[in-house]
């Protein structure tokens, strides 16, 4: 068995000599190993392995060599049924028709009816359709169905109906390393350019030095400063969520702009714009900028350009509290509608297919807001947003 093990990894191009295998032999006859499997494992990769690139390899040849080689450990461990099955299996699988019989409450009623439960529960409860529980058809809790609820204790999106979520979701920051596949999409945001030269003088000015050099009659160099795009643009990201779809493309997009555009602020958003945005995601509870200071801090010669699929719960738009993550004091609508008055030149890109938008509720009502500037994240959409920036 060792003397496949060694000429597999050889096979595998892993450096072992035999001197290092006649080593890993000698740990064994003294029984290092202690005739555990997890122990061998270690024992053979320190033996074996001299560099840390090669452990990938090592473990691929190490799984496939003793394959079935298992501790009495592992082997209750896996005997053992995970808690995940056991939960799923308590979910209730309802039919369309049962579906459609469950009743949304509205959101007054909802809110009203969640601060009762608070009050009156005292103990944990699943399958039901009342309390705050698990795997049933209450509107408060995780892993059941309500055409409208609060998800709490949920690790992530099933049926896409909570209308407010009570955890605390961790987003990550778009990479603006990320280089663009197609590299079309880098010229169509060029339609949105303003050439003008400020900065520096640090590029040669070919025609004033001859003419220089002519008059003066001695090699006079003068400079200029480069040109560039002198358009400012403030770029809101809808992030996290069903927007993590979508990251590799606005992930793309976000890289362009930043490699297109010298004036460019970026901030993040949740599904609709509130009364705070971030630039961090990791601190975005911690580090927040007041959205009344970003109207104040941008002039009116800033293009917006809103980024998301917005694809939200239509409380969160026109409703005070409908945030889905916490309690806006204002709609949502209304900051919207601030930001516009603000910034006139502003367009929205959705990573959504535009034949898909006529079935999210919450999309119409966006577009409604923005006067029908929505533009699908595509090459033509993209094209066609920037041509609307530039009236």
């Amino acid at each position: 068995m060792l003397i496949n093990f060694f000429a597999a990894l050889r096979e595998a191009q892993i450096p072992v000599s035999l001197r290092e295998y006649l080593t890993l032999c000698e740990a064994l006859s003294v029984d290092l190993a202690e005739k555990s499997v997890e122990e061998f494992y270690f024992l053979a990769r320190a033996c074996l392995v001299k560099d840390e690139r090669n452990l990938d390899k090592f473990d691929r040849v190490f799984g496939q060599t003793f394959k079935g080689l298992e501790s009495g450990a592992d082997l209750a461990e896996k005997a053992a049924i995970p808690e995940e099955w056991l939960k799923k299996l308590a979910e209730k699988f309802l039919t369309d028709e049962e579906k459609k019989q469950i009743e949304a409450l509205g959101w007054d009623k909802l809110m009203e009816t969640l601060k009762k439960r608070l009050e009156e529960q005292k103990e944990r409860h699943q399958g039901g359709g009342k309390w705050i529980g698990a795997a049933g058809t209450s509107p408060f809790g995780a892993y059941g169905y309500n055409p409208e609820g609060v998800r709490i204790g949920q690790d992530g999106n099933r049926n896409f109906r909570a209308v407010k979520v009570w955890d605390k979701r961790e987003f990550k920051d778009l990479d603006g390393d990320e280089e663009l596949g197609p590299r079309n999409i880098k010229i169509a945001l060029r339609r949105l350019r303003k050439l003008a030269r400020t900065g520096a003088a640090e590029e040669l000015d070919l025609e004033g030095t001859i003419g220089a050099t002519a008059r003066q009659g001695f090699l006079d160099v003068k400079l200029r400063p480069e040109r560039r795009n002198a358009v400012k643009v403030l770029l809101l990201l809808d992030i996290g969520g069903s927007m993590d779809w979508h990251i590799q493309q606005v992930e793309g997009l976000f890289a362009a702009a930043r490699s297109e555009f010298k004036h460019l602020e970026h901030f993040y958003f949740h599904n609709c714009l509130y009364e705070g945005v971030w630039k961090n995601n990791q601190r975005r509870h911690s580090e927040r900028m007041a959205t009344w200071d970003l109207l104040h801090t941008f002039p009116h010669d800033y293009k917006l350009i809103l980024v998301g699929d917005a694809a939200m719960s239509p409380y969160e738009i026109m409703t005070e509290g409908g945030s889905v993550e916490h309690y806006n004091a204002e709609a949502g609508k209304v900051w919207l509608e601030r930001a516009l008055q603000c910034w006139p030149h502003a367009v929205w890109l959705n990573p959504t297919p535009e034949e898909h938008w006529r079935y999210t509720q919450s999309i119409g009502m966006i577009q409604r807001i923005m006067e029908n500037r929505m533009y699908p994240l595509t090459l033509q959409g993209i094209e066609g947003a920037m041509k609307e920036l530039t009236r």
